[in-house]
């Protein structure tokens, strides 16, 4: 007698609500690692920090998202996530604030770096979450929403930080920030679906070796780390950059129209969802050698743009700096888009530890041109400061050009 399989259990698909709930969250939380940029300026003033070294505050915040990635990230494979979730989001409420009342630039620092760290936790927390909830057949969906939200967060966290600074000042974001992840807290805990620990989860010494395994040995991560590294760079030259030379004389804007500068980079994230169809039809590598070149000719109108020699009215010097963001913002975006497009080819089987190794990467590079940015601008003005951030992404070119043939 045949006996008939029972059918498979299917999956219910994961309710639009709770989508844009990992969607809203993450952005919120990736937020609060870039409000810092566009007030620099106030901070410094406010503890006296001379300008060429503002960039150090900024560079805190990379510093724990690089700690997050290398020492929490992996935690989600030992313990369910909704509680490891819940708990990162209470420590990175206490740490608001603390910015938020910080009496010297050293505490600031400090508050900055537990920002930076459970920030970016409970951003690749969230999306590894939503992408074990979701059904197979529409994890894509599910994590390209929750990804959506990681990058509206990221740009629209200058705009708000502006604008509340200008309202209230730089200390009241972060208490707007904290009342927000509060609200976040407890939609997540009432909406998160639970996740059991893992059966057999590796000791944490062995999670932690095992990325560092895959740094050593997988050459994709490696070469496409490279250039994530170069990127992010350029990319946190511009953006840490940028609020000293507009809040000056002569141009005087105030922290709302400064950051409302990131909105142009929409234009750009926008565009770039083409290169992950262009990766996927075999064309990775001409379009990452694209969108390189095109990440060193977008300083090109954003030198013009702030050039006093240069007989340009308001208008004029507004639309060579949108038009350079959006070409600096296209390129960036495009390139992460790629990037994650290759490294996702290696090891299936360490997927989240594959991505926290990259996002280091990533980290490592927007600290650092943070401090870059900053200090050169004391030294060489924004003529310095665009000399510097297209040769990065010169360095990133040459780079691409020397690894191309490297990888499959």
């Amino acid at each position: 007698m045949t006996h008939l399989a029972a059918p498979p259990t299917v999956q219910a698909s994961m309710p639009s609500g709770l989508v844009a709930l990992f969607a809203a969250s993450s952005g919120v939380s990736v937020a609060n690692v870039y409000y810092a940029q566009p007030l620099l300026d106030l901070m410094a003033a406010d503890f006296g920090i001379p300008v060429g070294a503002a960039g150090a505050i900024v560079t805190a915040t990379q510093v724990g998202s690089a700690l997050a990635l290398l020492l929490l990230v992996p935690l989600g494979d030992r313990m369910p996530r909704r509680r490891l979730m819940l708990m990162q989001l209470g420590v990175l409420c206490v740490a608001l604030l603390c910015a938020a009342s910080a009496r010297s630039a050293a505490f600031l620092v400090g508050a900055m770096l537990v920002v930076g760290m459970l920030g970016t936790a409970m951003t690749q927390g969230l999306i590894a979450y939503a992408a074990t909830a979701a059904a197979a057949g529409e994890r894509g969906r599910v994590v390209g929403a929750t990804q959506g939200g990681v990058v509206t967060g990221l740009l629209l966290a200058r705009v708000l930080a502006g604008g509340i600074a200008d309202l209230a000042g730089w200390r009241a974001m972060y208490l707007v920030s904290a009342a927000a992840m509060l609200g976040i807290g407890v939609l997540l805990w009432w909406r998160l679906p639970p996740q059991p620990a893992p059966v057999r989860p590796l000791p944490y010494g062995l999670l932690i070796r095992s990325m560092l395994a895959l740094l050593r040995d997988e050459r994709v991560l490696q070469i496409r780390g490279g250039i994530a590294f170069l990127m992010f760079a350029a990319f946190g030259i511009f953006w840490s950059a940028l609020v000293l030379p507009l809040s000056a004389p002569p141009y005087g804007m105030s922290h709302t129209a400064i950051g409302a500068f990131g909105l142009a980079g929409v234009v750009g994230v926008l565009a770039a969802s083409r290169a992950g169809r262009l990766a996927d039809r075999g064309l990775g590598q001409r379009t990452s050698g694209a969108a390189l070149a095109l990440l060193v000719l977008a300083w090109v109108p954003l030198g013009l743009a702030l050039t006093p020699s240069l007989a340009l009215g308001m208008p004029a010097r507004v639309a060579l700096l949108a038009l350079g963001i959006v070409a600096l913002d296209l390129a960036v975006q495009a390139l992460q888009v790629l990037n994650q497009s290759m490294i996702f080819a290696v090891r299936p089987e360490a997927h989240s530890r594959v991505v926290g190794c990259y996002m280091m990467f990533y980290a490592a590079g927007s600290g650092l041109g943070a401090v870059a940015g900053t200090a050169m601008y004391a030294v060489g003005g924004w003529a310095g400061v665009c000399l510097l951030g297209a040769g990065v992404g010169l360095a990133a070119l040459a780079f691409w050009r020397m690894t191309r043939h490297w990888t499959a």
